[in-house]
């Protein structure tokens, strides 16, 4: 069961247990559990969901494929590398942006730090 703790500098940490096998990305399910993750489009083309991966140490990691929007963007916003790009897509190394609209939730264990949107989001 893959279990996502949610952590911002201004909200105390949640810690979520997401549904195995779904294919809910990291927004749906900060939705789901009341976490406030900014976004704007949800298509991964604004970058606004930006989120910082930390893997618990000991615990299996996954790179799940990045779509080629995801790519684009967080080459744009700087937080990804070619050299990143390719570890992820040959030796399955995940790298530690993600676009949290893009970004699907696996069987492990993680930490998403993430700025908190506004009241109306």
């Amino acid at each position: 069961m893959p279990i996502v703790t949610f952590r911002s500098p201004t909200v105390k940490d949640k810690r979520v247990y997401a549904v195995a096998g779904d294919t809910s990305t990291v927004l749906a399910v900060a939705r789901a559990n009341g976490v406030k993750i900014a976004y704007e489009c949800q298509e991964g083309e604004c970058g606004s969901c930006l989120i910082q991966i930390e893997y618990v140490v000991g615990q299996p990691r996954m790179a799940i494929a990045l779509t080629d929007r995801e790519k684009s963007k967080l080459r744009d916003l700087g937080k990804i590398t070619r050299d990143q790009i390719k570890d992820a897509e040959v030796n399955d190394v995940a790298p530690p942006f993600r676009l949290a609209c893009q970004f699907i939730v696996r069987e492990e264990e993680m930490i998403i730090h993430y700025e908190e949107a506004g009241a109306d989001a």
